[in-house]
């Protein structure tokens, strides 16, 4: 089933169940974080806006900014290589890139703003995810350069369920004492939260940026840290309003068999 057919049969389930959708999350999911010569380089990644716990619903999501992937210290465009795709009938994009080489690729996405009426809010988040070539192991946590952004300290891939995983929230390439960071987990149908608490969860960050989150499940993993910036937008009807900037990474976690 494609990602967008599921997350409308997640989300008319959850709809039924009559417990409230949650947070805004900026998806970017490869097919794999972890390439190998078994799994082959050619790797699909889907960009979708919506509420993975919830399923839904889906947030209609423009033509990105930005997309690309940094190897190393070099950053590969791939604007070029994005597709629209249809998420059970909202606009979401696809793009296909093939990892030949031995390293570590940090594929990320600055979407367009997105206004949301019910909070006053433009969104922007800023999401990446470390897909592993070949093994290399190396450049797992270098910096993309986001104005907002989370660095690993624990490397992204090739993580067992019930695993740490730790990071530093960064605005402007400094770490921002106290952040608060929203947790989801990419939610495959299988998995009904009994309460709307259940459903993001909540923690922050020390005095030095660092927070830190043990993965109870396994499958993809989002940590979302919302700040606002420091100076307004326009919204769509001209007003000034609050400008929400995400920090986001994915990770996956992999039961132990």
């Amino acid at each position: 089933m494609q990602l967008g057919s599921r997350l409308c049969v997640i989300m008319t389930a959850w709809l039924a169940s009559s417990v409230p959708a949650a947070a805004h999350f900026q998806l970017l999911k490869p097919s794999t974080d972890v390439v190998t010569e078994a799994t082959g380089g050619l790797l699909q990644l889907d960009l979708i806006f919506t509420h993975p716990m919830a399923g839904g619903p889906v947030m209609p999501m423009a033509r990105p900014v930005r997309f690309g992937v940094q190897q190393g210290k070099a950053i590969e465009d791939l604007l070029p290589q994005l597709v629209p795709q249809d998420a059970g009938g909202v606009a979401a994009w696809r793009a296909a890139y093939e990892i030949k080489e031995p390293d570590d690729y940090i594929f990320f996405v600055e979407p367009a703003p997105y206004w949301e009426p019910a909070e006053q809010t433009m969104i922007v988040h800023y999401a990446k995810v470390v897909v592993d070539g070949f093994g290399a192991g190396t450049g797992w946590d270098e910096l993309v350069g986001l104005p907002v952004e989370i660095q690993p300290l624990v490397r992204p891939y090739g993580l067992w369920t019930g695993n740490l995983f730790r990071g530093v929230v960064l605005e402007a390439g400094q770490p921002v004492p106290f952040a608060e960071i929203e947790v989801e987990w990419l939610n495959d149908g299988s998995v009904t939260p009994p309460a709307e608490v259940f459903v993001t969860q909540v923690i922050k960050a020390d005095a030095a940026g660092a927070f830190a989150y043990a993965m109870p499940r396994a499958g993809w993993w989002g940590f979302a840290a919302l700040l606002e910036a420091d100076q307004p937008v326009k919204s769509p009807d001209g007003a000034d309003v609050p400008l929400e900037q995400g920090a986001l990474m994915w990770v996956r976690a992999v039961d132990m068999r």
